[in-house]
């Protein structure tokens, strides 16, 4: 058993979201089209050029009718926290207007009423995956400075509207993954390998200037509020103790560190400007840009975690997992999940200290679970999974977590990925399954999406009701 005192009395416990992936309704409540509406098939093929009846996307599991019931489930887990992400298109839904939507700006005033009726803190994502499909098809998404100014102000209705209920915020999420799936990440039309590298880091900076700018407009309209980038965290081992591959290994991890590094201090590391220069990248960075960021720097550190991978300099070692969508090669020491995504929990603990060690800013683990292929069952006359598997994964996940805090790092809160099943990101099925809430909806369309509670909702409440002392070493 863990100590009852490993974690802190005002831990955040909690699940994680994304509106494309579990609201529905994409046409109605004034809801404009996003490019989740065009990319059925998640990354794993190029977009179509409207909305086909074959993305699950469109009905998902129909949180926009059914948000009262789940936040109740959530509730009866005992979340302290519930981060969910609002839909940038429900409240412009070209992206670029003046006024924005009643109507959606009203559905998340009633999800708010929901989560304060339970007492569940709201985490909420500006921006997750859905770009509005406008802003891609006219301005070649996050590629053209003008998002940055149809940014700000979507941030700042948000905070004027929702300032004084919402005390967390994350501005983006996983922005480092933009440099692997431009469209998904970035809004960006382009094809990734039509995309020439300077308006790739054009992108990234354009983001970033915008990260600062809703950073500084929370702190004006919503001076409670905190605000916190996300970062998918992947740390990165040398694949043997060759200092070639030690140094792969590094060159590979910081790609993914200098979003925080940035975030954090305000400013662009050296090794980052190194690595532009090399690949002949020619940024437009202005005067007001350098103060914006150095200026407007996060609260805390939020990221997901789910893989470890590893990285060598010997080109005839790249053994490349098929769960590798983020660079790195495979790790042989590692076993996988049905996806290819290598389970590291001890990765967890490492990165959470490189990341407290790194910017001594407090951690937020928002994503982290098992996708899998779940069975329903009936035991005694109630559906349900016997989801040991899932249960397995969290605990020595959560157990690694524990570590880092008794290393002395500060962690607010874990949020585990898909609390309740959904539309999978990367590849848009309903069949890679991550929560502790069954939702009847398949593949194919079908299903009644009536919910059953897994094996894990009731372990998952025994953690948050222990807070933390049931779980096993």
């Amino acid at each position: 058993m863990t100590d009852s005192t490993t974690f802190p009395a005002d831990f955040l416990w909690g699940g994680a979201t994304a509106a494309n992936q579990i609201e529905g309704a994409y046409n109605e409540g004034g809801k404009g089209l996003s490019i989740q509406d065009v990319m059925p098939q998640g990354i794993t093929t190029p977009r179509t050029d409207g909305p086909t009846d074959d993305n699950l996307k469109q009905v998902a599991i129909d949180f926009y009718h059914r948000y009262a019931e789940d936040i109740a489930l959530f509730a009866e887990m005992g979340f302290k926290t519930f981060r969910f992400s609002i839909a940038w298109s429900r409240i412009f839904p070209l992206g670029d207007e003046a006024e924005p939507n009643e109507e959606g700006l009203a559905f998340y005033e009633r999800v708010l009423d929901e989560c304060e009726k339970h007492g569940i803190e709201p985490l909420v994502t500006i921006s997750h995956y859905e770009t509005p499909l406008h802003l891609t098809d006219t301005y070649d998404g996050w590629v053209n400075r003008e998002l940055i100014g149809f940014y700000e102000h979507y941030a700042r209705v948000l905070f004027a509207r929702y300032g004084a209920r919402v005390k967390y915020w994350l501005t983006f999420n996983e922005i480092n993954s933009v440099l692997h799936a431009p469209l998904l990440s970035g809004g960006i039309n382009t094809p990734k390998d039509q995309l020439t590298k300077t308006d790739l880091y054009q992108a990234v900076h354009n983001e970033l200037v915008a990260s600062a700018l809703a950073t500084r407009a929370a702190r004006e309209l919503a001076p409670n509020a905190q605000v916190g980038c996300m970062i998918l965290a992947m740390p990165v081992y040398p694949l043997s103790p060759s200092p070639d591959d030690m140094m792969a290994s590094l060159t590979t991890e910081r790609t993914n560190l200098a979003f925080g590094d940035i975030h954090v201090r305000g400013e662009y590391p050296g090794y980052y400007l190194r690595s532009l220069r090399d690949q002949g990248v020619d940024l437009v960075i202005t005067d007001d840009d350098r103060a914006v960021l150095k200026e407007n720097t996060v609260d805390f550190v939020s990221l997901s975690y789910y893989v470890s991978v590893a990285e060598t300099a010997d080109e005839s070692q790249r053994v490349v997992g098929k769960g590798n969508i983020m660079g790195g090669v495979r790790n042989p020491t590692l076993k996988e999940s049905e996806w290819g995504w290598q389970i590291d929990p001890v990765g967890l603990r490492i990165v959470l200290n490189q990341f407290w060690d790194r910017w001594q800013k407090p951690l937020f683990i928002v994503e982290n679970g098992l996708g899998a292929k779940d069975e329903l069952v009936e035991i005694d006359g109630r559906k349900t999974v016997i989801d040991d598997y899932r249960i397995a994964y969290l605990n020595d996940h959560l157990v690694q977590v524990g570590e880092a805090l008794t290393d002395g790092v500060e962690v607010m809160g874990f949020t585990p990925w898909g609390c309740i099943d959904l539309v999978s990101a990367s590849t848009a099925q309903m069949s890679k399954r991550y929560g502790f809430i069954y939702v009847d909806r398949y593949d194919d369309g079908s299903g009644t999406l009536d919910r059953y509670k897994k094996k894990s909702f009731d372990w998952y409440a025994e953690v948050i009701e222990s807070n933390g002392a049931s779980l096993t070493r």
